[in-house]
Parts: C-alpha cells; sequence; structure tokens
C-alpha cells in the first residue's frame, strides 16, 4: 500500500491523522488475515505550501514538521509505516522518470520548466470523472502547449531556498512527479493499494495516473480514499478551541479516544469532529475498559467470524465495533482491541499506594460494621478518582471512568 503522507509545513490537523489512522489499521488486519502488507507512507518535504510558508527557510522548516509529524503520530500507539520516503531523498529517482516522460513525448522543457502533455494521455480523468475538456489551469504559465499540463520540474526562484540540478536546470520537482517516483522506488511498477485522502482525488492521484502509465508503468491497482473530518463551528470543539491539531487533540482526549472516534466512522465517508463526537468515544473506550473489570463471559462460537466479516465487508469499522461491544469475552475482546492498536483498554490501572490505603482502611471499617466511616473513605476514593469493588478474596481498585 502506498499512502500519500502529510506535506511537511506546519503541525498535522486531525483530520491529516486519518489517512495514517485508517491504513495503520488495514494492514494490521490484512496480516491478520493471512497476508503480507507493506504499507508505505511518504513525506512531501519539497513543495510550493513550504516555500510559501517560510520563504528562505523552507528546509528547516520541512525538518521540524517532520519531526512534528512522527511525535504526534507515534503518540498514536499504531507503530510506523514499514517504509517513509522522502522526496529529498529520491531526487534521482524523480529526475530520471521525468527524463524518460520527456524521451517519450508526454513531456516538454520550457525555460527551465518541465510540463506533462495532457492531450498525449487519453484516460486523464478516468479516476476523478473530470471531462479532459473542462479541466481547469492548475499553474498558470502562458509558455505552456496547453493551459492543462502540470509541472513535472519547475524552475528555482530566487525566494527558494533548496534546489537541485537537473537536465533542465537548478530547481525542484512539482508535487505530483513525487509520489509516482516514490511509489515505483519503494513497490515496483505496479502494486495493490493506493491511498489517501479523498481531496487528492484531483489533480494530485489523476496525475500520478497519467505520469506513470504514460510509460507503461500499470502502476496501483486498488484506489482508496478516505472521507474528510468536518470541523464545524468553534462551538463544536470548544474542548480543543480553535487548536485542531493532532497534538492537541491527543493531550486534550488521549489517543484511545482518538483512535475510538476514527473507528466510528465509515473510512470512505465524512466524518464530524466535535466536542460531542469525542465524548461519546471517550464513553465507548470507558466501555470496554469495564468489559476488563467483570468477570468474563465467554462469547458465541461464531463471534469472531461476525466481527471478521463486518471488516472484510469493505473495511467496516462501525460494524465491527458494534459486534465488539456485544462481548464480554476478554480473550476475544483483546484480540479485537489489538488490531486497533487498542489493547490498552485491557490493561489494569495500578493505583497508588495512597489510594491502596484509602481501600484497606475502608475495609477495616466495614469489618468493624463502622459504616459512616466506610462511606466517607468510599467518598475519599471516588474523589481522587477510584471505585473499590467487591471481588473474592477482598476488593479491586479500578479507575472511576
Amino acid at each position: 500500500m502506498y499512502v500519500c503522507g502529510p506535506t511537511v509545513y506546519q503541525r498535522a490537523h486531525i483530520g491529516n491523522a486519518r489517512p495514517f489512522v485508517v491504513f495503520s489499521w488495514l494492514r494490521n488486519w490484512l496480516r491478520e488475515t493471512g497476508y503480507e502488507a507493506t504499507f508505505v507512507h511518504n513525506v512531501t518535504d519539497v513543495n510550493d505550501k513550504i516555500y510559501d510558508a517560510a520563504p528562505g527557510r523552507s528546509a528547516q522548516l520541512a525538518r521540524d514538521a517532520t519531526n512534528w509529524y512522527l511525535e504526534d503520530t507515534a503518540d498514536l500507539g499504531l507503530g510506523t509505516p514499514d517504509e517513509m520516503p522522502f522526496a529529498t531523498d529520491s531526487m534521482p529517482e524523480i529526475v530520471a522518470l521525468i527524463e524518460e516522460l520527456v524521451a517519450a513525448g508526454y513531456a516538454y522543457p520550457v525555460d527551465g520548466d518541465v510540463y506533462f502533455r495532457v492531450a498525449r494521455f487519453p484516460e486523464y480523468g478516468k479516476l476523478s470523472g473530470q471531462r479532459p475538456d473542462r479541466v481547469e489551469e492548475q499553474e498558470p504559465n502562458p509558455l505552456k502547449e496547453d493551459p492543462r499540463d502540470f509541472a513535472l520540474w519547475k524552475a528555482n526562484k530566487p525566494e527558494e531556498d533548496t534546489w537541485w540540478d537537473s537536465p533542465w536546470g537548478r530547481g525542484r520537482p512539482g508535487w505530483h512527479i513525487e509520489c509516482s517516483a516514490m511509489a515505483e522506488k519503494t513497490l515496483g511498477p505496479e502494486f495493490w493499494i493506493h491511498g489517501g485522502g479523498l481531496d487528492l482525488v484531483f489533480p494530485h492521484h489523476e496525475n500520478e495516473i497519467a505520469q506513470s502509465r504514460s510509460v507503461g508503468r500499470p502502476f496501483a491497482r486498488i484506489w482508496m480514499h478516505n472521507g474528510m473530518l468536518e470541523l464545524g463551528g468553534d462551538e463544536m470543539h470548544k474542548s480543543v478551541g480553535n487548536d485542531v491539531s493532532l497534538r492537541n487533540v491527543l493531550d486534550t482526549w488521549g489517543r484511545e479516544a482518538t483512535l475510538v472516534y476514527f473507528l466510528t466512522g465509515h473510512w470512505h465517508g465524512p466524518i464530524d469532529f466535535s466536542d460531542t463526537a469525542m465524548q461519546a468515544a471517550s464513553a465507548r473506550a470507558d466501555g470496554f475498559r469495564e468489559v476488563f473489570r467483570n468477570p468474563h463471559v465467554a462469547a458465541p462460537a461464531d463471534a469472531w467470524n461476525r466481527f471478521a466479516a463486518a471488516l472484510d465487508d469493505d473495511f467496516n469499522t462501525p460494524a465491527a465495533i458494534a459486534v465488539m461491544h456485544e462481548w464480554r469475552d476478554h480473550a476475544l475482546l483483546r484480540r479485537a482491541l489489538g488490531v486497533f492498536g487498542l489493547e490498552s483498554l485491557a490493561e489494569e490501572e495500578e493505583a497508588p499506594a495512597a489510594v491502596v490505603e484509602l481501600a484497606e482502611r475502608r475495609q477495616a471499617a466495614r469489618a468493624a460494621r463502622d459504616f459512616d466511616e466506610a462511606d466517607r473513605l468510599r467518598e475519599e476514593l471516588e474523589a481522587a478518582g477510584w471505585e473499590a469493588r467487591d471481588a473474592p478474596g477482598g476488593y479491586r481498585l479500578v479507575r472511576r471512568p
């Protein structure tokens, strides 16, 4: 799987995390069901947005924003992609692919730039449904042969602090050619799945197809485009204010609630982000924790098959989580949570020594039939965020929801 990753010019917002999460889960499920799955997630560290955000210091911003992205996605607890190619590390492959396109007549140089001839690729628009005769100009330049043509290479401008040498002069690649080259570099000329946000269908993925297939690369067999987050107004996310960065959402709600939130929406549909949605996700996470605080109850023999059927049907996580909520089977639920990086919901938190002392004093008060004191100590426990539940041989301490 090749999944378009971040353009690193700012801190990733919560919506940027959706493809990372969805395709990390898909990799886990494919491996769970016996496939060999490789998840490639690129980093676009050369792009107009980076130059615009930090004139004269784009390279430093790209390094900083890459580190932010790696730190924030690491805190989701889903592990890392199997490969993370960087555009800046792929210049030989990018230049070689552009040279091949020029030699084949699919591209042409103009005053240090190189453009792809859209008219030469008859399947252009097939992925997105765009009519080729109605495609609007993506990158204005009066020297282009056709307004629809898009840039493969861009001549260096005075305010741009990074460049590479090429047969067409000093410059840097266009956005679309980077992914064509990085996908082939990591997965070869043909691979199974290409993923990314729905906003990338056109022009980014349409242009990738044109570049790669015009010179004989079969490219991706299956396209998966996740739906977008709908953030609403400020009143919809007062808990995080105007800062809807992944970092702030994780700090405010925690990784487990954040992952459960993503589970509740089908990957290819839109999903609302709001305080209400996050509160519901947090409550669902607590519901799973509660299962492990209570006795194990074996699930029916077909329980796992129902869960698997939900994920095998277009990776339907809302249907899968509905099945999981029926279970009181600790082993089965722990296995399913593991697919989504949520094994931690099965772990019991160890109570601090001061809380244990309160619980012991409460037990002693109950044994002495001093129920007023026992009630007072129970209230102290609750105020500290804990609850003492009766259990064989005494009690067990659990964190209150």
